[in-house]
């Protein structure tokens, strides 16, 4: 029987690319493509840290609703973010929810402990994968970057993790 790719087999390759574009200055690709809520976003590869498959996360009270609570990644408890429930996309996801979802790093420069649970990692685009950009809708977070059009007509946002990560709602995760 030949072996069907899996979810784990897709992140591990997309960790690997996405470790060696960053170690290798890469010039073609520039985001990690990802789909949150139904809705597409670019996150600068140089902000994303390490990709992983979905864990059990232990639920923290008193928190932000999108907060979803903490998982050990790689020896360290990081807090875990429902995104589309962040960005109001949808209703926060529970804690207990199971795939398809992702967990996605920042970058360790960024010095947020934090990981974001996201819909599905779509792989690594360049500016060459786009016909058209647009700054940035009016009203949108400061983490809010322009959106890019692709050939399909496909909107994405750009994410900016960096942006994010100094965001004072984000920070606040008390309820």
């Amino acid at each position: 029987m030949a072996h069907r790719p899996t979810l784990q087999d897709f992140q591990i390759r997309l960790a690997r690319r996405l470790q060696a574009a960053t170690t290798e200055g890469q010039v073609g690709a520039a985001w990690l493509a990802l789909e949150c809520s139904g809705r597409f976003f670019l996150v600068p590869l140089a902000q994303a840290g390490g990709i992983f498959p979905w864990q059990a996360v232990q639920a923290v009270p008193y928190t932000q609703a999108w907060f979803l609570g903490v998982v050990p990644l790689r020896g360290a408890l990081v807090g875990v973010v429902d995104l589309g429930g962040l960005l109001g996309l949808a209703p926060p996801a529970s804690p207990d929810d199971s795939p398809p979802a992702s967990l996605l790093t920042f970058h360790p420069s960024l010095d947020v402990n934090a990981a974001l649970r996201v819909g599905r990692l779509l792989g690594l685009r360049g500016a060459d994968a786009f016909v058209a950009s647009e700054p940035a809708p009016a009203g949108a977070a400061a983490y809010g970057g322009p959106v890019w059009v692709d050939a399909a007509g496909l909107r994405w946002q750009e994410l900016s993790l960096q942006a994010l990560a100094r965001d004072a709602a984000f920070l606040h995760i008390a309820a």
